[in-house]
């Protein structure tokens, strides 16, 4: 009897249920698999520095140097939190069929957005566009898992927090002091599950590709590359959501100063066919309008 795939995960409630769907999927189509925890990166030994690697993703690291070593065979992560470039021996198996991209509030009231107020977020890209929106309000920073940012926000004299919607929807955490930010442009590929294998292990790429989703696969591969294209190797205030619709792909895209009040946005539509360097095509038009301008006052102030 084969042996069965070692899915990689964090302890996070998150990272659990995100594991836990690949198992259930691959258990239903016949396969045989089980959860492996993953040691923080501070318990694991390589013989390569992680930057030669390539690995930047704070989110991601852990698992991704797990599956390089072999300890495990598969990752699933959440796609917004992987690097535009994957580290050298890792590659992309799957994308799951996407969940709900959008960003949310959860609020304490709603009478703060016509006048002053504090919303948390560790997030440059909502920071900048809630700040467009709203200028007179302040933004303090929050960071942890989703519970973790649900507890600070009830133990905080803050307004509000903004949240992926499918990360709450996901593990029942949704509260009903919620709102719906359907103005704020999503991170690219924000909702979408990835799961990578390590280069040359076929079986696993072959058993992963199973649960691909064809068009969450395409879109999330437009932003990422709209994303990769106009980053250049700097973190910056990036949004966008591609949607397919009637035989065509529509990209929303934008870039922002770090202050909001600065911003490029486009909105363009493609033939499916015609999809190919759809997202690099949407990210040049944004830096020949002004964008480059924007990314090179980010980089500056990065410098410093």
């Amino acid at each position: 009897m084969s042996k069965g795939l070692r899915i990689g995960t964090r302890d996070s409630e998150l990272a659990l249920w995100q594991a836990n769907t690949v198992l259930d999927h691959l258990k239903k189509a016949g396969h045989k698999a089980e959860l492996v925890p993953v040691k923080s990166t501070g318990d694991l030994v390589l013989d390569k520095p992680l930057y030669e690697l390539g690995i930047t993703g704070i989110f991601t690291k852990t698992l991704d140097v797990a599956l390089l070593k072999g300890d495990v065979d598969l990752v699933v992560h959440s796609m917004k939190d992987v690097p535009t470039a994957l580290p050298e021996g890792i590659i992309q198996a799957a994308v799951l069929k996407r969940a709900n991209p959008t960003d949310i509030m959860v609020h304490k009231g709603l009478d703060f957005l016509q006048s002053e107020g504090v919303v948390a977020t560790g997030s440059l890209r909502r920071k900048a566009q809630w700040l467009r929106k709203y200028p007179n309000h302040k933004i303090v920073d929050l960071r942890g898992n989703v519970n973790t940012r649900l507890r600070k926000l009830k133990e905080n004299p803050w307004n509000a927090a903004v949240f992926a919607a499918a990360g709450l929807e996901r593990i029942g955490l949704l509260p009903e002091s919620h709102a719906p930010l359907d103005w704020m442009l999503p991170a690219p590929a924000q909702g979408a599950m990835l799961v990578v294998v390590r280069q040359g292990d076929q079986r696993a790429l072959d058993i992963a590709a199973e649960l691909n989703d064809k068009d969450s696969a395409l879109c999330t591969g437009v932003e990422r590359e709209f994303l990769r294209t106009l980053e250049g190797g700097c973190t910056a205030p990036i949004g966008a959501l591609a949607t397919i619709a009637a035989g065509k792909l529509s990209l929303k895209g934008g870039i922002f100063s770090l202050d909001g009040k600065d911003e490029r946005r486009i909105e363009n539509t493609v033939d499916l066919e015609s999809a190919l360097g759809f997202g690099k095509q949407c990210a040049m038009q944004i830096l020949d309008s002004g964008g480059a301008a924007i990314m090179e006052t980010i980089r500056n102030r990065n410098v410093r």
